[in-house]
């Protein structure tokens, strides 16, 4: 099991943060774990706190009022953070953060994140870019809610998390359940299964129980079917 610790060196701004800066992270960060279905973060509350997935799988989503859940970014895994635009307009979360699996979260108060944004510039850098990257997901998810097929759909949705700007501890083997994927892509387990059959056949994954190897990134993120 990875430590704290370890979550945070592999972040890229961590190593541009001055000693004593390193040194507030590591003593105001804290860590809870959840089950699959629990909400990490609920749609109304405060936003205090910066969000990173330790260890796990998370959505972002809103329900509507007819109860129909909606998702507005595929997959969050480990190694990732999510919430930063709330937190720096300090409004209320305007969505749920949802555990797809057992998780462990880590929280960055909001002091020590405004504390890093007002001293550092690397770290201003990065939210830069993490910034533009999360808006090209946004857009990316509109274009393949409305328009793509379910296998577009479910190779999109695989594709999303292989962006090493948000989710640098990504790896080509990844360890999803073709429920979690329904999840992600709003299409059912079954459907999901078949979609990975068609991509397979392809020579784009590689489909064992349990993970989904990527063969050919490229084609992934532009497959249509």
């Amino acid at each position: 099991m990875e430590t704290l610790e370890q979550f945070l060196v592999k972040n890229p701004w961590m190593e541009d943060l001055s000693p004593a800066q390193q040194q507030l992270v590591r003593d105001t960060l804290y860590e809870r774990h959840f089950n699959a279905g629990d909400i990490i973060c609920r749609k109304g509350s405060p936003t205090e706190e910066w969000v990173g997935i330790i260890d796990g799988l998370a959505k972002i989503s809103c329900e509507s009022h007819t109860g129909k859940q909606i998702s507005f970014i595929t997959g969050i895994p480990s190694g990732s953070w999510v919430g930063e635009g709330s937190l720096l307009k300090r409004e209320p979360r305007r969505y749920d953060i949802v555990a797809l699996r057992k998780s462990r979260i880590g929280f960055m108060p909001a002091e020590t994140f405004f504390t890093l944004l007002e001293q550092n510039i690397s770290f201003n850098r990065f939210l830069l870019t993490h910034f533009n990257e999360r808006l090209g997901q946004f857009i990316g998810y509109m274009e393949y809610d409305r328009f793509l097929s379910p296998e577009a759909r479910v190779a999109r949705a695989l594709a999303s998390m292989f962006n090493l700007n948000l989710y640098p501890g990504m790896h080509y083997k990844l360890e999803v359940s073709q429920e979690e994927l329904g999840n992600l892509s709003g299409i059912s387990r079954q459907r999901v299964n078949q979609a990975l059959h068609v991509l397979q056949s392809e020579k784009i994954v590689d489909v064992k129980y349990g993970a989904i190897t990527i063969l050919d990134i490229d084609a992934l993120k532009s497959f249509e079917a």
